[in-house]
């Protein structure tokens, strides 16, 4: 079957239509609307700078469930010393600056282009998206960004310039969105690194399902603010 091309109209071919790689559509836009619409339906971009808008909806997809949460030892530890500053949503621009900037260091490709930088920045202004921020000494050197919906947060990328400081940040996430009842956040495509906190596969099927129920509950009252 040949991958679905988007057209002006804001709507997607079902998840269950992907290609065996998760390969679903071609081409739309990345305005708010049909960002959050895809969202809602397990689908999300990822394409490089020479190609059209990719969307995908991998199976199987990886997940972690907070209460499922694995912190190693070392990094316990870690956190108790209180080495790095914790804040939300202090500097999501600082954040997923370094995010693309660390992935061309390192020659992970270019994902993280231009307009993908704005589209996210705006769902930030939105309230949709949110960051997490490791300080030391004054300077940003760890943190995460994601989109928040419902109960769900869809983990989007992270970097890290002091080791431990994207850890750190992410071990404070999940205690957040334990306390704030969230019942998954979305890792997308698997990784060891992530599997290592205890995320784990589950079928798109599945995935969906639980998707369809924790967006349609209220987010938690309040802005995420600095961490306490």
């Amino acid at each position: 079957m040949p991958v679905y091309r988007m057209s002006e109209s804001l709507d997607f071919p079902s998840p269950h239509d992907a290609e065996p790689d998760g390969l679903l559509a071609v081409g739309g836009d990345l305005s708010p609307p049909r960002l959050l619409l895809a969202y809602c339906h397990g689908i999300f971009p990822w394409y490089s700078q020479a190609t059209p808008i990719l969307w995908w909806s991998p199976d199987p997809r990886l997940v972690l469930f907070p209460e499922e949460l694995k912190i190693a030892k070392s990094l316990q530890r870690v956190v108790r010393k209180g080495r790095f500053t914790v804040t939300f949503d202090r500097d999501f621009g600082g954040v997923i600056r370094a995010c693309a900037a660390v992935r061309r260091r390192q020659g992970e490709g270019t994902w993280l282009v231009p307009e993908m930088i704005l589209a996210y920045s705006r769902l930030h202004e939105l309230g949709y998206a949110h960051s997490v921020e490791s300080w030391f000494e004054g300077r940003l050197v760890g943190g995460l960004y994601g989109v928040a919906l419902g109960r769900v947060f869809f983990g989007e990328s992270m970097f890290t310039t002091v080791p431990d400081a994207s850890k750190v940040a992410f071990v404070h996430l999940v205690d957040r969105l334990t306390d704030w009842g969230f019942e998954m956040i979305d890792c997308q495509v698997t990784t060891h690194h992530l599997q290592r906190f205890g995320a784990r596969e589950i079928s798109r099927s599945d995935f969906l399902s639980r998707l369809r129920r924790a967006v349609n509950v209220p987010p938690p009252r309040g802005a995420w603010g600095p961490a306490p």
